[in-house]
């Protein structure tokens, strides 16, 4: 008999969840004003339900690639523990909308309500990612010299990032590596008129380098 992967049940999992919450009437909503993210975070972290109701939707389509704390499951998923919780609901606003070209996050995130993406966000942000031991000293420290001369102007001195700048710190290796890749090539989801010089300034090698680097920061 086989058995499944790990990772084949989380994405079996994923897609189970995503087809019965796809499969729900729509709910006309009026959806959220850019403007208005920083004070519904401000208004939610206030809340002590916040955090047990941000779990209790993350559970529904969210844990099955991020994690229940916000830990991928999966190397060439995102973290998203410990991100701004402004910067998380704007991306997910961002998919919902189009402005990030992904079809299969984007009909996962139509099927959540306003509130449940705010709660979300607000309960990530307060987990923390699981950085790995260093392994390679060289590899490291050639990572942060190539982020201090290259990344830091904007992701700041500890890639904690901001409202507007992803978190980097405790970042996956592979997700880093693949999408600075691509910024670098300038393709598919990853074009952008500040991250892409940026990239295109680092080899291959240098991606590594600061991949690892950034994994290892808490």
């Amino acid at each position: 008999m086989n058995i499944m992967s790990p990772q084949h049940l989380a994405i079996l999992a994923l897609s189970l969840a995503a087809s019965t919450a796809l499969a729900a009437p729509a709910k006309p909503a009026t959806r959220l004003l850019p403007t208005e993210y920083e004070a519904r975070i401000q208004q939610a972290t206030a809340d002590p339900e916040t955090l047990a109701a941000g779990k209790r939707a993350a559970s529904y389509l969210c844990i099955w690639c991020h994690g229940e704390d916000g830990n991928s499951v999966l190397e060439s998923i995102p973290n998203l523990a410990g991100q701004n919780p402004v910067y998380l609901l704007t991306q997910i606003q961002k998919f919902g909308d189009g402005h990030r070209n992904s079809e299969f996050m984007s009909g996962l995130i139509k099927a959540i309500k306003d509130e449940d993406r705010v709660s979300m966000s607000v309960y990530y942000a307060a987990m923390r990612p699981n950085t790995p031991a260093a392994t390679n000293a060289a590899l490291i420290e050639k990572g942060r010299k190539r982020y201090l001369a290259t990344c830091v102007g904007c992701h700041g001195g500890k890639a904690y990032g901001n409202k507007r700048i992803a978190r980097l710190a405790g970042q996956r290796v592979s997700y880093l590596t693949h999408a600075l890749a691509n910024y670098r090539a300038s393709n598919g989801t990853r074009r952008d008129p500040m991250m892409t010089p940026v990239a295109r300034r680092l080899t291959p090698e240098d991606i590594a380098a600061v991949s690892a680097y950034l994994s290892t920061l808490k």
